[in-house]
């Protein structure tokens, strides 16, 4: 079935965020992605590119903010779906790189059985959040109720410590994908991994290639398509070092050796 309609290029790739306002009704406007009819005209469409998936984004200090950036920009490009960014209280995040966010719902706020339930990384954040109790309930409670749980970066860590990866097939950041095993997860060693309703994406960036991924599956191949093509996502990194086998040797010890005492902080947590 076909519907005629327009819509804004904003609505398509989520460009239609608004400034974080607490009031319920204003935000459920700015976080779910509606067609409108004043910018561009599409006269035809699919009807089931229109959804009304709940999607929660944990929010916590700490973390890297691209991990939760990248994949925030391509959920909030599903017509129709409610993008959140759930944390302990509402107060405002400071991030790795200090980039602040607002949340927008509390923990006990939040949707009890979300369509996607998203943890960023980060190193010292993420480390500290492995350690608090209320988050990672509020993971593991979400998790076990949610249609797809998934990851970013050392995210992983935080669904490892909510019990939520073991025996599945996960990736991480480079450097903590062989500490996976610590919680019962297989890495693998790919930009994103799909094991059942398990979805991780690697390190930082692979978030947006996760977060597309994702949308061609609650969407189709077309729509995802089409977000891609509007943000011009076609990536030709300056350097080829993105990974430690492409980085030059040098580059790659030297960041192995900024994090050496990472790993056994890890497994200590991991074994709590």
């Amino acid at each position: 079935m076909i519907n005629r309609r327009t819509f804004s290029l904003a609505a398509l790739t989520g460009l239609l965020a608004a400034p974080h306002v607490r009031a319920a009704e204003t935000q459920d406007q700015a976080t779910t992605a509606q067609p409108d009819d004043d910018v561009h005209t599409m006269t035809e469409f699919p009807a089931e590119w229109q959804g009304a998936e709940e999607i929660v984004l944990l929010g916590y200090p700490g973390m890297t903010a691209l991990d939760l950036v990248g994949p925030q920009y391509m959920f909030a490009s599903l017509w129709g779906a409610k993008v959140k960014v759930v944390a302990k209280t509402l107060d405002p995040l400071r991030t790795d790189t200090g980039l602040t966010i607002l949340p927008d719902v509390t923990f006990d706020q939040a949707v009890a059985a979300p369509d996607v339930i998203c943890a960023p990384g980060a190193v010292s954040g993420t480390l500290a959040a492995m350690q608090d109790s209320e988050t990672i309930d509020f993971l593991a409670d979400r998790g076990a109720k949610a249609r797809y749980v998934t990851s970013v970066c050392t995210g992983s860590l935080l669904l490892g410590k909510a019990g939520l990866v073991e025996g599945y097939r996960v990736t991480s950041h480079w450097f903590t994908r062989p500490l996976m095993t610590e919680f019962g997860a297989i890495p693998v060693d790919a930009r994103v991994v799909r094991d059942r309703n398990r979805i991780t994406g690697a390190g930082v960036t692979a978030g947006i290639d996760f977060g597309l991924a994702l949308v061609g599956e609650m969407r189709d191949e077309t729509y995802a398509q089409s977000v891609q093509l509007i943000a011009e996502y076609a990536p030709e990194p300056p350097f080829n070092a993105g990974t430690p086998e492409t980085a030059p040797p040098m580059v790659t010890k030297m960041m192995r050796d900024m994090f050496a005492g990472l790993p056994e902080r890890i497994r200590a947590l991991a074994r709590q």
